[in-house]
């Protein structure tokens, strides 16, 4: 069980992966990076964006005909849903007051979702303020959590834990000027018994390196790898070093 993985981590191991956003799918260039993500040593791959689209099942199936690596929906949106995958993040929004991230489309999901046959984690999603309006609060039209208020993060993160949610997951935005504030990701990690993930705006090794040593538990790079492969390895270096 990916879930069982995952919350044996805490404060034990780290973990990293990869995002790959479907809008951005060319099929040219997928085996090349899947032979990446096995090289490198990736320990999941996350497929989601922001915007709608509908090859989601193609590019998970190019995926898992190539590779072992656990896929992992992220899903922006309910046509986003694919029972090709392992397992699903599903999101609540727990950073906005939009009731269809909170519970709506969770309710227009759960017959599939039920029949599909993914793992489901519960996932406490927090959008994070990371210097301008990203594509997820857009398209979400929900305010990010202020940079400079980690105690209303905790609060909010504490919240997602109480109501039973497994993971909490940390999100500047794909593409955000800054990543999530260290300090909030160290605040947050040692107050909540669940997995801290954390993504948006990690662009080098060292920033990587940060986070980790702040708490978070897995890693998640999209942009910042997508062209530059050489920098995926170095990214996963860091993780190594944390799990001798």
């Amino acid at each position: 069980m990916i879930l069982e993985q995952i919350t044996h981590l805490k404060g034990k191991k780290k973990a990293f992966a990869w995002l790959i956003d479907p809008d951005k799918y060319e099929n040219e260039s997928i085996i090349a990076q899947i032979e990446l993500a096995i090289e490198s040593g990736v320990d999941y791959i996350f497929v989601g964006g922001s915007l709608i689209h509908n090859h989601v099942d193609d590019l998970i199936g190019k995926v898992k005909s190539f590779s072992a690596i656990p896929v992992i929906l992220f899903p922006g949106s309910i046509l986003q849903l694919s029972s090709k995958a392992d397992a699903i993040l599903l999101l609540s929004l727990i950073s906005g007051r939009n009731p269809e991230y909170l519970i709506g489309n969770h309710v227009i999901a759960a017959p599939f979702l039920r029949k599909s046959g993914l793992e489901i984690i519960p996932t406490g999603y927090m959008l994070v303020d990371g210097g301008q309006q990203t594509s997820v609060s857009y398209m979400s039209n929900t305010m990010p959590i202020p940079s400079d208020k980690p105690d209303i993060a905790l609060a909010t993160a504490m919240a997602g834990e109480m109501l039973g949610l497994k993971v909490i997951y940390m999100d500047a935005g794909s593409g955000a000027k800054n990543p999530v504030p260290l300090k909030m990701i160290s605040l947050i990690a040692s107050e909540v018994m669940v997995p801290v993930l954390v993504g948006g705006g990690i662009r080098t090794p060292s920033e990587v390196r940060s986070v980790y040593e702040s708490g978070a538990d897995l890693v998640i790079v999209g942009n910042a790898a997508e062209s530059n492969h050489g920098l995926l390895k170095e990214m996963i270096r860091e993780r190594d070093r944390f799990n001798i």
